[in-house]
């Protein structure tokens, strides 16, 4: 329907991410909007049992076939094609992710239909649909406007609230079946996952991340003890990884993961929009940096204008005693 909001659901092996959820509730906003419906497009094989987690959509359209039990791009991209073609929404979310990205231009040239990538935000007034995006990593924001019939938005993650795409009730279910899947130029052959062993920083709920503020890797265990202290795990910007004192599994930022704990510290970290987008989304967040007008106190909730090395000692021993 001309006035729907379609959002392309992203999962793996059985679990919907959570941009999923967060774009259910962009796209529940944008429904509200237009007057039309809510549609969840969820393609795949064998995850019905995933509508149950909709309820935030009026209708979930269930795109099944064995060739989408695990993502290939052109499996995917020919699904999507058929699905929204059928749906003819006003506009339709894709995810800014390895997969969206994958998806979001490829439907942009099949449908015909203009795509706004890294969106920040959108919104439909009357017959236009305004989408402000992310530039140069972060660095400049610009706002298109779209008039026409449909749109496609890549929506980048922390775009909305995940909480509030998330709502009880099992909606309609409408199928739609694919075109032939057969003749494929990519096959998937197998899952290859990568060995256990380092902590999962996405799901820690309090991240202590350190930046080359350190100065050098035998300060690192000053971060550790108060990582420890706050219960949580050590992360880290871009240039320490790359310097090879942490892992890339502990990177925050565009180039690694985007994290969203309930405490978020930065240790000496300055702020480049590469990292800042990987950690805009914390519920809190402390800075501590020696430079007042570094960028990363323009985001924290809270900023420390001083030496990491006169501050972390005290920090540390303060959350010791009330332990």
């Amino acid at each position: 329907m001309l006035n729907d909001v379609a959002v392309v659901l992203e999962h793996m092996e059985g679990v919907l991410a959570e941009v999923s959820f967060e774009m259910l509730a962009k796209g529940r906003e944008l429904a509200r909007a237009s007057g039309g419906r809510l549609v969840a497009v969820l393609p795949g094989h064998g995850v019905r049992n995933l509508v149950d987690e909709l309820g935030a959509a009026d209708v979930v359209t269930l795109v099944e076939h064995e060739a989408l039990a695990h993502y290939t791009p052109e499996a995917y991209v020919r699904a999507l094609a058929a699905a929204l073609t059928a749906l003819e929404p006003r506009a339709a979310l894709v995810a800014s992710s390895s997969m969206g990205l994958d998806q979001a231009g490829a439907l942009s040239v099949r449908l015909g239909w203009p795509l706004c990538a890294y969106c920040r935000d959108a919104h439909l007034d009357g017959d236009g649909l305004s989408a402000v995006s992310q530039i140069y990593g972060g660095k400049l924001l610009a706002e298109a406007v779209v008039q026409g019939a449909h749109a496609i938005c890549a929506m980048l993650p922390g775009a909305a609230q995940a909480a509030e795409g998330r709502a009880p009730g099992t909606p309609a279910v409408e199928m739609i079946s694919p075109p032939d899947l057969v003749a494929l130029p990519v096959r998937f052959k197998r899952l290859i996952r990568p060995e256990a062993g380092d902590v999962d920083i996405t799901r820690e709920s309090v991240l202590v991340s350190v930046g080359r503020g350190i100065q050098s890797q035998d300060n690192i265990p000053l971060l550790e003890e108060l990582a420890h202290a706050l219960g949580g795990a050590l992360s880290a910007s871009r240039p320490i990884v790359d310097q090879g004192w942490l892992p890339k599994t502990r990177q925050v930022g565009k180039s690694g993961l985007s994290v969203k704990p309930k405490l978020y510290v930065a240790v000496g970290i300055s702020g480049a929009p590469e990292h800042i987008e990987g950690m805009r989304g914390a519920e809190l967040i402390l800075a501590i940096n020696t430079d007042p007008g570094a960028p990363i106190f323009d985001v924290a909730h809270y900023g420390v204008v001083s030496d990491l090395f006169d501050v972390l000692p005290l920090l540390t021993e303060k959350i010791k005693s009330r332990a």
